[in-house]
């Protein structure tokens, strides 16, 4: 994600990157092309290319509807995944705390193990949104064993997994008599919540917006930006071009903002920072393991 000062224009008024220019120059220029040679044999020939602006203002008001509807729909994915992961981040405080406060010196051995898987999720999550191979890059797997660690790589869904390794770890130290059973079912519901977001976030990515709208969307837009020329040239002229180019950069720059935030776990320079997130949980959940159980 970009971080910038929302009251400095400046700072970022002509930034490039992040900004869609890029995604949506070819689209643009097009227009700006197809304008220009409208343009021309409006002026330059015997042909008379003009209409009447009324249908394209007609046009124009269903299509602001259908352009706000798509903005709107996809900052409602991207606004529910940033507090998908703020549950995860303090899901995993709470399990970390619970652990760390009442397990008691029968089960403190497994402390250290609950809380490093309980760090390592959050980066199996993101892993597996993205999707990138095993726990991602950066994961706090050094202090747990390797055969486990490589056991949970083995497995089809590799948070699942993770969140299974806390739970038989909690179910041991009940067993050990280190948490009661109220105690126990209070944990694993921590555990159950971690699990809960995570198939929140995977509804997210897995459930693009519907096709239909999507396309019908693009063609209304192809339509309305390369006949606009026609409803202005006998008006503006030459400016035909310069209004085609504003219009053109306006809608397709919408469109391409919706697509750029309909999934907020893909790591492109407008989604979420999950590797922020992650290491906030990790730096925080480790921090609480005990000294003699680390």
């Amino acid at each position: 994600m970009i971080e910038y000062d929302k009251h400095l224009w400046t700072s970022h008024l002509f930034d490039i990157q992040g900004s869609m220019v890029r995604e949506i120059l070819g689209r643009v220029s097009l227009c700006v092309f197809w304008a220009s040679l409208v343009v021309a044999t409006h002026q330059l020939t015997p042909m008379q290319l003009d209409m009447k602006p009324t249908i394209h203002t007609l046009v124009g008001v269903a299509l602001g509807l259908l352009l706000v509807f798509r903005t709107n729909a996809s900052y409602d994915r991207f606004w529910e995944g940033r507090k998908k992961w703020g549950a995860i981040v303090n899901e995993s405080r709470n399990l970390a705390r619970g652990t760390r406060a009442y397990v008691s010196r029968d089960g403190l051995d497994l402390v250290g193990p609950i809380l490093s898987w309980t760090a390592a999720f959050p980066y199996a999550t993101m892993a597996a949104l993205r999707p990138l191979p095993g726990f991602g890059e950066g994961a706090p797997i050094d202090r747990l064993p390797k055969d486990e660690v490589e056991g949970v790589l083995r497995s089809h869904h590799i948070p699942l997994a993770v969140a299974e390794r806390i739970s038989a770890l909690l179910a041991e130290a009940r067993d050990r008599g280190a948490i009661s059973d109220v105690v126990l079912a209070m944990l694993d519901n921590n555990v159950q919540l971690l699990v809960d977001y995570l198939g929140s976030c995977e509804r997210i990515k897995n459930t693009p917006l519907p096709f239909v709208y999507v396309v019908h969307l693009r063609r209304a837009l192809i339509v309305y930006c390369f006949t606009l020329p026609f409803a202005l040239v006998a008006d503006y002229g030459w400016w035909t071009i310069l209004v085609a180019l504003l219009a053109s950069y306006m809608f397709f720059g919408i469109d391409e903002i919706g697509v750029e935030i309909e999934n907020p776990f893909d790591g492109d320079l407008n989604d979420l920072p999950l590797e922020r997130f992650c290491e906030t949980i990790a730096r925080d959940v480790l921090a609480l393991i005990p000294e003699a159980a680390a």
